[in-house]
């Protein structure tokens, strides 16, 4: 991969690049000496000729040029790729269980804009920059030589290629196998717990693994415990309090495909209705459901304790549509430790003051929204909606309770986000103590000169009403 074309930079610019980012924006470049075709490796120099190294061009995105190496004399080619991929697997062996993990992590492995996720026997790929879209047959041959030589056998891999940052690329949105077919609910096994990866049709690639320490670390809080998860797509957190032996958990999420999918992980983990309902008759929502909790109550039909029922009813207040009927007619999940595990389909933003507004206590709330701030401008709505939330979450706290809350927005900065739980605990009258403070997995490091690699905050704090 030759590269036949000088960037020059303007003088006082590529500021990013000499604090040691990667990325070179189209208003930094004075001009372009030589021929090139987008996504070609170029050579970069600063304004008064000094070599800064080489990189991958597009003329299509804002980010001109994304930095591959400091070094003016290496060459970009497979020795040079197997160098970076064979780096990025050592130090996940050294860091993380990899049975499941991150091996690369665009910039913070020094491969800007390709993603790679390994889901036991089989790889997902998520590629978001021309230049590294065009070396990706390649980078997967060198890798799966290099995980062969631990004796791991690559199954198949999947692309994921499918983020509307490629348009911003110029690049057309894809996914789809870059092997023989194969079934694509790849069964995982994290921390314990056994679940289904839908890598075609799930979030990003498909499982959050950037979470895996974050949901261990709530197992000692749990234990006993009475569980609200919120924002439980398909039920990672809700099955490691489970298994830890909460008394009961009740998983909330928005969306119903998700929870489909959460009441499967369920099952592979040992849960089962204890009633008629299958999982399938499980997320159906009910129309006329106030009624008939009111019946099956009266009539002892609940297959769990009084509180828990309190806690389903919160849906009658305009919510009926919402959720669904194994949690209206106290349809648990059960495993052979008697712990109960339910499910509801509801938005958390108007469900959460409900709750509060109908006087729930929990002793352990957890919240793992979606990256509300997409975006530096919109950040100040992000937050509200955080504090929102947030506020809502503690008052459903019993006191000395525990308050799992996270944000995954790279944009909400750690400051941001502390400020903003600082005024939701203000407001909802209550203390916090701080148990742990933790952000992403070390499969997702955290690159110092690359802000945009730390993006995950994650905070769990016990709950002290004010005397």
């Amino acid at each position: 991969m030759k590269d036949s074309a000088v960037i020059t930079l303007k003088k006082g610019e590529g500021r990013l690049l000499k604090s040691g980012g990667a990325w070179i924006f189209d208003n930094e470049i004075a001009d372009i000496k030589g021929s090139f075709l987008n996504g070609d490796v170029v050579s970069v120099r600063d304004f008064d000729g000094y070599p800064m190294g080489k990189g991958v061009i597009n003329m299509n995105s804002k980010i001109r040029v994304r930095m591959l190496t400091r070094d003016k004399d290496t060459e970009i080619d497979r020795e040079f790729l197997t160098k970076r991929l064979r780096a990025a697997w050592d130090y996940r062996r050294k860091t993380v269980d990899t049975s499941s993990c991150r091996i690369v992590f665009g910039d913070a492995d020094f491969l800007p804009g390709i993603t790679i996720d390994k889901y036991e026997d089989i790889l997902v790929i998520e590629s978001l920059s021309l230049g590294m879209d065009r070396m990706k047959e390649l980078i997967l041959d060198i890798l799966t030589g290099i995980l062969a030589e631990d004796g791991i056998k690559i199954r198949g891999v999947y692309e994921r290629s499918d983020a509307k940052e490629r348009l911003k690329e110029g690049m057309d949105r894809k996914k789809g196998f870059l092997s023989q077919p194969f079934d694509t609910q790849v069964p995982i096994t994290e921390n314990g717990v056994h679940y289904l990866v839908d890598v075609a049709e799930g979030q990003k690639t498909g499982f959050f693994l950037d979470q895996k320490y974050n949901r261990a670390a709530i197992r000692s809080v749990c234990r006993g415990a009475r569980v609200l998860d919120c924002f439980t797509h398909t039920g990672s957190f809700a099955l490691n309090a489970a298994l830890a032996g909460a008394e009961s958990v009740l998983a909330v999420d928005a969306s119903e495909t998700a929870l489909r999918q959460a009441i499967r992980n369920a099952e592979l983990n040992g849960f089962a209705y204890t009633t008629e309902t299958t999982a399938g008759e499980a997320q159906v929502g009910c129309p006329d459901v106030d009624g008939r909790m009111a019946q099956d109550a009266q009539a002892g039909k609940s297959a769990i304790d009084g509180k828990m029922a309190q806690d389903v009813q919160a849906g009658n207040s305009g919510m009926g549509r919402a959720i669904p009927e194994d949690a209206l007619t106290g349809r648990f999940m059960t495993n052979e430790t008697g712990t109960k595990l339910g499910f509801m389909t509801a938005d958390l933003v108007e469900l959460l003051p409900e709750m509060e507004r109908e006087g729930m206590q929990y002793d352990v709330v957890i919240l793992d929204p979606p990256a509300f701030a997409k975006s530096r401008q919109n950040v100040k709505n992000a937050e509200k909606g955080y504090r929102k939330i947030n506020r809502a979450g503690m008052r459903l706290v019993k006191d000395g309770g525990f308050l799992a809350t996270c944000t995954c927005s790279h944009f909400m900065t750690r400051e941001l986000f502390e400020k903003m739980v600082h005024e939701a605990a203000r407001e909802a009258h209550v203390r916090l103590r701080q148990v742990e403070a933790r952000t992403q997995a070390p499969d997702h490091p955290i690159l110092w000169s690359a802000a945009e690699s730390s993006y995950l905050k994650f905070y769990i704090f016990q709950v002290v009403r004010e005397q």
